[in-house]
């Protein structure tokens, strides 16, 4: 890659990035927090600082430079990922990622949860996770629309945050150990995790892919929050109320385009794994 081309690029992805991280570093540094933006930089361990930082993915050479960063060797010809020493440290942790997207890709999507695992979150709860926004509906609404309606969360990482009167009311009980065999492409969870998925595997993937999935995290996480018993319409957020048919038609059709959006994400990500994985295997 030619220095014109990789130094323009590395700047276009900081100056896109920054439009993410720097509302967040400054709402912290003031000890302010925002329910929907602080959610990806909060869960995921990830720091802003490398989410700023650009790399082109394995096999690339940045012609001209030197001293790129950690992981990368010089050569004559410029810097370049150091692909097979890391494929060393993290070649099972690939493997698994790539099994995880394979798995999650070959399903359907399911359309019929709407959201209800925030619900089951702060279902007859004495404390709620976000208490410093209210809720749109009472302790009894809450509870009885988890309880006639009824939860069909298969993502692990939701689940876990039930309440423990919640968990034996969804019909799945998903555990670590099930993730491959629960995870579908319709789950607004397994979408958002893409970010996830492409932040462990930088630098051997490019640092744009790991920004669009970030994009779609953020999307993802409105969505999710807006379909909450969670009242943010202070925010700017309009409720999806999914306690009504027409609330959760409109999460469905949210989800359903969620789905799409992903599908070419995780088939990149999913790529990536196996070219990495074959290269690795190569005498």
């Amino acid at each position: 890659m030619e220095p014109e081309v990789w130094r323009a690029r590395a700047e276009e992805h900081r100056r896109r990035v920054e439009e993410w991280t720097a509302p967040y570093l400054a709402r912290k540094a003031r000890r302010e927090s925002h329910p929907v933006e602080d959610f990806l930089f909060v869960y995921y361990d990830h720091r802003p600082a490398w989410l700023r930082r650009w790399h082109p993915g394995a096999g690339v050479v940045l012609k001209g430079a030197s001293g790129f960063g950690r992981s990368y060797l010089d050569t004559p010809e410029g810097a370049v990922l150091d692909t097979a020493a890391l494929m060393d440290r993290r070649g099972s942790s690939v493997e698994w990622i790539a099994r995880l997207l394979a798995a999650t890709a070959s399903r359907p999507a399911y359309l019929g949860c709407f959201g209800l695992h925030e619900w089951a979150m702060v279902y007859r709860a004495a404390e709620v996770r976000h208490d410093a926004w209210p809720l749109r509906l009472g302790d009894e609404e809450i509870a009885e629309v988890v309880e006639q309606r009824g939860v069909r969360c298969g993502h692990f990482d939701a689940f876990r945050f039930f309440t423990p009167e919640a968990r034996p009311l969804n019909v799945l009980q998903p555990t670590r150990e099930r993730q491959r065999e629960l995870e579908q492409p319709g789950c607004l969870h397994a979408n958002m995790d893409l970010y996830k998925w492409a932040y462990k595997l930088s630098p051997l993937v490019g640092s744009e892919l790991v920004a669009d999935c970030f994009a779609l995290a953020r999307d993802i996480r409105e969505v999710d929050m807006r379909a909450s018993p969670y009242d943010l319409s202070a925010l700017g957020h309009r409720p999806i109320r999914i306690e009504t048919p027409e609330g959760r038609a409109e999460y469905a059709a949210e989800q359903r385009g969620f789905a799409e959006r992903a599908r070419p994400y995780r088939q990149l990500l999913l790529d990536a794994c196996e070219r990495l994985l074959s290269d690795a295997r190569r005498p």
